[in-house]
């Protein structure tokens, strides 16, 4: 599911928050399946770790960007 920067600096935040929030579940659930198991591709874990840490990326270059603005 690699997710892609400029489709992530398109969305709000709420959005980003939202999204996070479902790769982190999908990554417990990842998690569990690997310690049960039945994880076909562990790769799969990496991958949303990853993707949990561009959405971070992006959402502190946005709250950056508000705070700077705001300071000006």
């Amino acid at each position: 599911m690699a997710l892609d920067l400029k489709e992530l600096r398109q969305l709000s935040g709420p959005e980003l928050a939202d999204k996070e929030k479902q790769l982190v579940q999908e990554l417990f659930n990842l998690r569990f399946q690997f310690g049960t198991g039945r994880l076909e591709n562990p790769m799969q874990i990496r991958k949303t770790k990853r993707d949990i840490a561009r959405i971070k990326t992006v959402i502190a270059e946005v709250s950056k960007k508000e705070a700077k603005a705001k300071g000006s």
